[in-house]
Parts: C-alpha cells; sequence; structure tokens
C-alpha cells in the first residue's frame, strides 16, 4: 500500500515515515507553514517512525524510541508494546489534521500535527424523507442487551498480536457494499455504511480470520441487525466484527491464527442476502478494511 505523504519535513526510509520532532531544524519549527504544524517549541525531542496509511479510515503503526513512555493521538491513549512498537488509526470522519503527543521518561512531552488526507466517499442523494420516529421501544428491549455485549466484547483487551500484521481478505468475492458509502435524505444524512460487503454468490461459503485475535463475542442466538455476529480482539484496541453469519465455528475465548476458518456466510439478521459485513474498529474510530487488505486479488 502506498505510503502518504506526511508533511514537507518528512522523510521517507525504507517505506516508513520517519517524524523529524526536533521543534526546530535551524531555527525554522518542524512544518515550517504555522504553530499549529510545528512541534511545541522548548520540548525534547522524540522522534517517531510509523507505516501505514494516513487517511480518513486508515491506520498507522510504528515503533517508539527506547526514551518515550507514553503516546496518545487526538487525547486517545496508544499502548506501548514491550518492544515499543505501537498502532493508532483515524476515523471515517477523522479532520484534516491530527495531533501525536509523546511523553519521554523524564516527563518532557513533544507534540506533532499529522496531516490526514480526505476520502471521497460514495455519496447518494436522495429526494425522500428520512424515515422519523425511531426505533420502538419493543425493539430497543431487545436490542440494548445486544448493543452491551458488543460494548463488553470491545473493551476486552488481549495478547493478540494480529495488530503487527498484514491483514488478508476473510474471503474472496463481489464487493457488493463499500466501507463510507451514505446516503443523504433531502440534505439530511443517513448513517454510512460501517464495513465492508463481501459476497460469494451464495450462502454456506467459508470465511477466515483476517489477523491473529481473540474471539470476543459469539452470539447465542441471532441479533436483531447483525445476525450471527462474531467479534475478534486483534490486540492494542482494534478489533474485528463478522455478521450475518449462517454458522460460526469459534467460541469465546479461543485463540485463532490468520487463515483460520472461523465461520460461514449467511443472511442473518437484517439482510437481504447471504454476505459477510466485516468491519473493524480501534477504540471509537471506524475503519476501513480495504485499507489493511490492500484490493482483493
Amino acid at each position: 500500500m502506498t505510503l502518504p505523504k506526511v508533511s514537507i519535513a518528512s522523510l521517507a526510509v525504507g517505506g516508513l515515515a520517519v517524524l523529524c520532532l526536533a521543534g526546530a531544524v535551524a531555527g525554522v519549527p518542524f512544518g515550517g507553514r504555522d504553530s499549529a504544524h510545528a512541534a511545541t517549541p522548548g520540548l525534547r525531542a522524540a522522534p517517531l517512525t510509523f507505516s501505514g496509511e494516513l487517511t480518513q479510515g486508515g491506520w498507522i503503526r510504528g515503533k517508539a524510541p527506547a526514551d518515550v513512555k507514553a503516546l496518545s493521538l487526538d487525547g486517545q491513549d496508544v499502548p506501548l508494546a514491550a518492544d515499543g512498537a505501537w498502532f493508532a488509526a483515524f476515523d471515517r470522519d477523522a479532520g484534516p489534521h491530527a495531533t501525536l503527543t509523546i511523553t519521554t521518561i523524564d516527563g518532557a512531552l513533544t507534540r506533532q500535527t499529522l496531516d490526514v488526507t480526505p476520502r471521497a466517499w460514495n455519496i447518494e442523494r436522495v429526494n425522500i424523507a428520512r424515515r422519523s420516529g425511531g426505533p420502538s421501544e419493543a425493539f430497543m428491549k431487545l436490542r440494548r442487551p445486544e448493543l452491551a455485549r458488543i460494548h463488553a466484547a470491545r473493551a476486552i483487551r488481549s495478547d493478540a498480536q494480529g495488530w503487527r500484521q498484514t491483514f488478508i481478505w476473510p474471503v474472496e468475492g463481489r464487493i457488493s457494499g463499500r466501507f463510507g458509502s451514505q446516503r443523504i435524505y433531502r440534505g439530511e444524512p443517513g448513517s454510512y455504511h460501517s464495513g465492508i460487503d463481501i459476497t460469494t454468490g451464495k450462502g454456506g461459503s467459508p470465511f477466515v480470520a483476517p489477523a491473529d485475535g481473540v474471539v470476543t463475542l459469539v452470539a447465542d442466538k441471532p441479533f436483531t441487525l447483525e445476525g450471527n455476529l462474531l467479534m475478534i480482539d486483534h490486540g492494542m484496541g482494534l478489533n474485528s466484527a463478522f455478521l450475518h453469519c449462517s454458522q460460526i465455528l469459534v467460541k469465546e475465548g479461543d485463540h485463532v491464527k490468520q487463515g483460520q476458518v472461523i465461520g460461514k456466510i449467511g443472511m442473518s439478521g437484517r439482510a437481504t442476502g447471504p454476505h459477510l459485513h466485516w468491519s473493524i474498529k480501534w477504540e471509537k474510530d471506524r475503519l476501513d478494511p480495504l485499507l489493511f487488505t490492500g484490493p482483493m486479488n
């Protein structure tokens, strides 16, 4: 995958973007445009390297120097592995800039603004009013426990190392729904598509784990929307969800390996045909699976 340009002061080295966070070079603040794009003056340098997809719905991954004690992105803590490796990501609706804050072991701070490339989403404008009234209380009575289970599953932090891997497609087929697509109803935006839909043209096709992980949720009965739902934690706050399964072949707590068959495609829940809906989140941010795998072969 192509690494986007981070800023004019970045240097491409072996496919990595090297952020020179020294704050000033020959008296010129890093970034060179204005104070908002410069490392905070008077604070100690903590150079970082990372690679990935610095765009809406994208991700970055790097390794911090030994003197870095803590890292955050726009206020969200970014865990550091024992070897200093880290992972962070950008929501579908991320703004044009994001701030990395680096704290060194002596308490010094360095802040660096990253440029996040916008995406041209597939937006469909329709001349009908959006359905009003919201969900019924009868529906929410069923839905609230499901949402609680999903929230609890996403809060699990396992020792999985899938976040370090290059993800693979869980199944190959036709992409019938793309991440980020959205309808606008007479100027009022509806919910955007939170994952990617893949169809093989029939139900029962097996799908595999896109990366190593720990199973955090297996629906014991179909959820109202997701149907038979499977969720996997890949570590470092990164997780995958697989919706509408006809069968789930793993159980909660299982450690799964990349490429392991974990379920079969179906149309359980709210689905009009057999397909696999695959979504990825990092903490609260929704991400584009296509930016983890690259185009399907």
